[in-house]
Parts: structure tokens; C-alpha cells; sequence
């Protein structure tokens, strides 16, 4: 009889997690994760270069533009160099709010979080923007009346048209003040054949939420009524490869892996 504390169905946090090589996944995430990347080799590369993208972001955002304060939504588990530890590097005074669904990933990032007051861990859903703007963690360490760093980074692709993810994006924006910034990230089946698309799509359906591919314009209005910024020298301000955003150079970072996920960064006017 298997244990009812161990997970027995593969979750994409936890899938995530194995393809970044980490150690807070399941045997049901591994196994899901192995039948993935026989399908999608890449799978392992997209996942890096998503990661590759938060991180820059995050970066740029504390270094070149100010921002002292973030608000991760779909934290997931933690792994390798976290929001926290990026704007760390920039300065002592940042702030991070975590926040994911799953109360064992919310456990996992209170435990690596303890003797941190300047970044805390709380469970909220994504679809329910209000429990989370007002949550009394977020309003205790977030000063609405400066920037913040609103994170989505590998997250919206699980929520359904149905729920309006378009407008759930708004209304976190539209409760951020001028100057803060919207980084986002989203998987894509853009780039794959049908067949290779549905044999993936068949894993992640034993998963509680299977995710939603998007196209590179339904992506794009995430940032309606923001300034999207430029991804990289040379480039116009726009959506693009995850790979590919804040790059030294684009053409060494195009991989069929990095075209796994759309990812940009918008300003708020």
C-alpha cells in the first residue's frame, strides 16, 4: 500500500523541479518528467532558459530601474538561485513576497526562508487577485505607493481561458503604482508538430492542472497598456524567447528548447 503522504500523481511544479535537476520532486514527478523529455529533449532546456529569464529580469529590474520590491505569483518550489538571492546581489534592502497555491510548496520556501525578514512565503491562488494583494503578509512587506516587481513567470499557461486570464493580469496591474513592472513568462507549443504537442499533452493531463499552450499573440496581451521593454541590444521592444530576453547574445542562446516558452517585461505608465 503506497504511503498517503507521497504524492501519487506527477505535478508540474514537481516536474519543473526535475528537469532543473533539483530534489523536491516526487517518484511521480520523475517518472512523468522522463516520459516528457523522451517526447520533448528540450523540455530540459526550455526549462532552464525560463529560469535563465526570471533571474535576468529580476536582475534588471533591481540594477537599472530601481526596484527595491517583488511579488512572485506561482513561485513553485524552490530551486537554484531565487528571487530573494538575485536581488541580493543587488542590494540589502530588497523585499520578495512568494506566493503559490500548493501549501507544500508554500512549506518548502517558509523553511528556506527562516531568519529572512525581507522575504516571506504565502499560499494564495492566482485567480483570487484580491486574497493576495490584501493578504496581511503582502501589505506588511509591499509598499503600494512605490514600484514593484510583479513576477508571473510560468504560471499563467495553467489557467484556463475560461477563467479570464487576461483580465486576472489586470487587475493585479492595475492595483501596482506607476513605475513597477510585470515580468511574464509562457509556455508555447508554437514551435512543435501536432503529434509531438498531443504525446506531451497526455502527461501533463495526469497532473491536478494541466497547462494551456498559448500562441505568441494571446501571450502579447498580457501586456496591454503597458511599455514593453527592449528584450536585448538591438532589439525593439517586444515579446520574445525566453532564451532570448536580456541575453549577451541571442543567436547563441536560440536553441529548440528556448523556444519553449514567450516571455517579456512591461512597464506600468
Amino acid at each position: 500500500m503506497s504511503d498517503p503522504a507521497t504524492p501519487v500523481r506527477p505535478t508540474a511544479a514537481g516536474m519543473y523541479d526535475f528537469y532543473l535537476g533539483g530534489t523536491a520532486h516526487s517518484e511521480a514527478d520523475r517518472r512523468a518528467g522522463e516520459a516528457i523529455t523522451k517526447i520533448l529533449p528540450e523540455a530540459v532546456d526550455a526549462a532552464w532558459a525560463n529560469r535563465g529569464f526570471l533571474q535576468r529580469a529580476v536582475k534588471r529590474m533591481a540594477a537599472e530601474w530601481g526596484v527595491r520590491q517583488f511579488l512572485d505569483i506561482g513561485a513553485g518550489l524552490p530551486t537554484q538561485h531565487n528571487t530573494h538571492d538575485v536581488v541580493a546581489e543587488v542590494t540589502p534592502d530588497g523585499r520578495v513576497v512568494y506566493v503559490d497555491h500548493d501549501p507544500v510548496v508554500v512549506t518548502r520556501a517558509q523553511e528556506l526562508l527562516v531568519g529572512l525578514d525581507r522575504a516571506v512565503a504565502i499560499q494564495g491562488d492566482l485567480r483570487e487577485p484580491e486574497s493576495i494583494l490584501e493578504h496581511p503578509e503582502t501589505r506588511r512587506l509591499l509598499d503600494f505607493t512605490r514600484p514593484i516587481g510583479l513576477l508571473m513567470v510560468a504560471v499563467l499557461h495553467f489557467v484556463p481561458d475560461d477563467a479570464d486570464p487576461w483580465g486576472l493580469v489586470a487587475r493585479y496591474v492595475d492595483a501596482l503604482p506607476s513605475g513597477s513592472y510585470l515580468a511574464l513568462s509562457h509556455g508555447t507549443a508554437d514551435y512543435l508538430s501536432e503529434q509531438r504537442r498531443n504525446l506531451a499533452m497526455e502527461i501533463y493531463r495526469q497532473t491536478p492542472n494541466p497547462p494551456v499552450d498559448r500562441t505568441r499573440t494571446e501571450v502579447q496581451r498580457f501586456f496591454t497598456g503597458l511599455e514593453l521593454v527592449v528584450p536585448y541590444e538591438g532589439a525593439k521592444p517586444e515579446l520574445t524567447f525566453a532564451a532570448w530576453w536580456g541575453a549577451e547574445d541571442p543567436v547563441a542562446a536560440d536553441s529548440e528548447g528556448a523556444r519553449g516558452f514567450y516571455a517579456g517585461v512591461g512597464r506600468k505608465p
